[in-house]
């Protein structure tokens, strides 16, 4: 997945050593079926079950990577001497991350790294996006969007999304209201943590366009532990999802399943 300025999103499927390019693949059949294989994406091990997109069940509960404070990263327990691995937590928790708006379905607020812009974004489907805050920690990004939460969303109505009914906002005007309102919130972070530590981004927004023929109008999710085969004509290529004829698939759902890709 890559962006350019001006252009759609640029997908591609990795199929054995190879990589489908999808963006030239629209308006043409695929066919996705699932052998019936999973292999865990951490230590390769087959198992019946995916955990956590693409765990086996040791990893899911021994990984830091898998624990509930990834979604929830106000909870990090590593001051408490309990992080999983606190190696791992050093390196991927202990350094900048971005609180942001963005607008795939509506309004909403979110955390990613630093290095994960504009990556994250793509990810969700997003047509707009706008950093507002940069902190030194994951766990301080999880105080910030609680903070946030109680103003706007910190979710994404992938149905709409996937429709393309996202209109179009004003993100400055709304990272300015919501700084205001917050304000005295923010103060009480920043004199938690140290005011330099909870710092105002200056930054445009960012707008993205995708590789989509035709939006469906009615969302079919397809699910290979119920359908092992999905085929159809690819109409579009948004976030996580394949938008095809007969449904949609959301490819990171089936993280570690060996699929043979026909096309």
């Amino acid at each position: 997945m890559s962006v350019e300025p001006g252009a759609p999103a640029r997908y591609t499927l990795r199929a054995g050593d190879e990589r489908l390019d999808l963006n030239a693949r629209l308006g043409q059949p695929l066919r996705l079926t699932w052998t019936g294989a999973i292999a865990c994406t951490h230590c390769g091990r087959a198992t019946k079950k995916s955990f956590g997109q693409g765990h086996c069940y040791p990893c899911f509960k021994k990984l830091a990577q898998c624990d509930s404070c990834i979604m929830k990263p106000e909870q990090c327990h590593y001051f408490q001497g309990t992080c999983r691995e606190p190696a791992w937590g050093e390196t991927h928790c202990f350094r900048p991350h971005v609180v942001y708006l963005a607008n795939a379905s509506g309004l909403k607020v979110g955390i990613t790294r630093d290095t994960q812009v504009p990556t994250r974004w793509l990810d969700q489907g997003a047509v707009q996006a706008l950093p507002i805050l940069e902190v030194d920690t994951r766990q301080q990004s999880g105080f910030v969007e609680v903070l946030f939460k109680d103003e706007v969303s910190d979710r994404t109505n992938w149905r709409a999304m996937l429709k393309g009914e996202a209109t179009e906002l004003d993100l400055p005007g709304e990272r300015d209201r919501l700084l205001e309102r917050l304000a005295p919130g923010l103060l009480e972070l920043r004199e938690r943590f140290g005011h330099d530590a909870i710092r105002e981004v200056d930054a445009a927004p960012w707008a993205f366009e995708y590789p989509v023929l035709e939006h469906p109008t009615k969302v079919v999710s397809h699910n290979f532990d119920k359908q092992p085969e999905v085929a159809g004509t690819l109409l579009g290529i948004k976030g996580q999802y394949l938008i095809l004829d007969s449904g949609v698939i959301n490819l990171r759902k089936f993280t570690g399943y060996e699929i043979r890709v026909e096309a």
